[in-house]
């Protein structure tokens, strides 16, 4: 039975996420609905903040440095598991939607989520329901009838950084340098310096195999 920390039964939200404009707006959005008794930019951060905090929902976001939300997830439901988990991320690539959930998250819903349905999905979350943006349950559920066809190691695929796995994603799906910067909030610069690390980790020499290599692995 979920116990509100908050006076007058308001649920209480931790945000974790390593954008702190991203972090600010959401704290301003969800202020009427909730308490944001707090917020982390990185993963030993979080992890030792939520477990001084204790509230009833974390809003994670999945790529991170130093092992992302999956690690944060993983290390507070072995001493709190009474700490309810909700994805809040960019990415709705299968390996982190199915990741997430496999791990232990309620829910998984994507950055283009409007603030009053957010804040709908924190309260289902805290009730104990499962929570996905449209577009990704049945999706899930499809994952989870044909687990075989996710993999769960790829040794090319884990040479990459949460962060150049983002931005192999965008590149694959058609985005151009200037938009993945837009939608990660990084330089043009440093998407630059990303996917030539990529190509160079994965051996290939242009976006046009980045694209087929993503594709072939349902990272598109």
């Amino acid at each position: 039975m979920n116990e509100p920390v908050a006076e007058g039964g308001r649920l209480t939200v931790f945000l974790v996420d390593d954008h702190a404009m991203f972090r600010a707006g959401v704290r301003a959005e969800l202020g009427a609905h909730v308490d944001v008794i707090g917020e982390a930019s990185s993963v030993s951060e979080a992890i030792s903040r939520i477990a001084a905090s204790t509230p009833d929902v974390v809003l994670l976001d999945v790529h991170m440095p130093d092992g992302g939300g999956r690690a944060v997830l993983e290390s507070i439901r072995r001493t709190h598991p009474q700490v309810k988990f909700l994805a809040l991320s960019v990415s709705d690539a299968a390996e982190d939607v199915i990741g997430l959930i496999r791990a232990g998250a309620r829910g998984y819903v994507t950055k283009t989520i409007s603030p009053d349905e957010l804040a709908a999905a924190i309260k289902r979350v805290a009730d104990g329901d499962a929570v996905f943006s449209p577009r990704l349950a049945g999706f899930v559920l499809d994952a989870f009838a044909a687990r075989s066809e996710v993999p769960l190691a790829d040794p090319e695929l884990d040479q990459l950084t949460n962060r150049e796995r983002e931005v192999l994603r965008l590149l694959a799906r058609g985005y151009a340098y200037k938009e993945i910067a837009k939608e990660l909030y990084i330089s043009i610069k440093t998407v630059e310096t990303h996917v030539s690390n990529v190509l160079r980790k994965l051996q290939m020499s242009n976006r046009y195999e980045l694209s087929r290599w993503a594709a072939d692995r349902r990272l598109v």
